[in-house]
């Protein structure tokens, strides 16, 4: 297999450029390491969610979740939402932090819901919210589609606890580990203006 290539090591737009089409492509492949990473939330809760959506004009990316989750709750109309990529093969690790947004009609999540699967969105279709305490092992999901992808009109029933995630990011702390020598730099937003400069890895 070959190795990806390695991304530019001396060049902060190239550096830039690369990071926003490794995170585009990381959203339309499945197979990227990129495609999922860690978010963390202000009550220091972590999990790994999948990248959905990369607009990298608006610096914005976006994710899928139930909105009865506790994580929906806490981040609401406006939050600090950290998020880390690491790619091992290509030896790069992203620290973000940015604002997210929890949307549950209208705009990004009617786009998303309909862009969605029958299979993804099937776990919107719990009749408990995540995270409540089971009498035992459990998927949630009612008994007439546990197992099964179940069609289309059958998972209309959930889309009332679907929601869009969107973080828009002000902050990306960008690594390439190298045996050379590492190389790191801080890519902050203020305002639509994006500033970079080198860190000390």
């Amino acid at each position: 297999m070959t190795a990806p290539p390695g991304p530019p090591t001396d060049d902060l737009e190239a550096i830039g450029a690369d990071l926003w089409e490794r995170l585009a492509a990381a959203a339309k492949g499945l197979r990227s390491p990129w495609h999922t990473p860690a978010v963390g939330t202000a009550d220091g809760d972590l999990r790994i969610m999948v990248l959905r959506h990369v607009n990298a004009a608006a610096g914005r990316l976006r994710f899928h979740t139930d909105a009865r989750s506790p994580k929906a709750r806490l981040i609401g109309g406006g939050a600090r939402v950290s998020l880390l990529f690491y790619d091992a093969a290509a030896k790069l690790q992203l620290r973000c932090s940015g604002v997210g947004l929890i949307e549950t009609g209208g705009g990004d999540a009617d786009v998303a819901w309909a862009a969605s699967s029958a299979s993804s969105r099937r776990c919107y279709l719990a009749s408990t919210a995540p995270g409540n305490r089971a009498d035992g092992p459990t998927s949630g999901l009612p008994e007439t589609v546990a197992g099964r992808v179940p069609t289309l009109p059958e998972t209309e029933a959930g889309r009332a606890n679907f929601a869009a995630l969107s973080v828009t990011l002000d902050r990306i702390d960008w690594l390439f580990l190298a045996h050379g020598g590492h190389r790191r730099a801080l890519f902050e937003r203020s305002g639509d203006r994006w500033t970079a400069g080198w860190l000390v890895p």
